[in-house]
């Protein structure tokens, strides 16, 4: 986490960006959080960096365990930008809020 740090550090990207796995549930909050506290614990920079968005992979198969995503977002306070729903670039989709509000009320 050191050199991911130095990584953004050094570089300046334009965002950030963390690619997490739907299917894990809870783990990818935590996964999350530590990630966004390594940006900062590890950054050596008054005023470091967080991350500017989510990316979901294999978002397709999580049905109405979509809490995990809720939670995500409300704990960094950042957007799922996109979701996985493939094996390739091309299954990049733009987060449907409308669809994961559905798929909350049928829980």
């Amino acid at each position: 986490m050191r050199a991911l740090a130095k990584l953004v550090s050094v570089n300046n990207p334009d965002k950030i960006l963390f690619v997490g796995e739907a299917l894990v549930g809870n783990e990818a909050v935590d996964q999350l959080e530590k990630f966004n506290r390594a940006l900062r614990d590890f950054s050596g920079q008054s005023k470091p960096r967080h991350i500017d968005g989510i990316i979901l992979t294999k978002f397709d198969t999580i049905d109405d365990r979509v809490g995990a995503a809720l939670s995500m977002t409300y704990t960094t306070g950042q957007p799922i930008i996109f979701v996985g729903t493939g094996q390739t670039y091309t299954d990049l989709r733009k987060m449907n809020v409308s669809q994961v509000i559905r798929a909350l009320l049928r829980a």
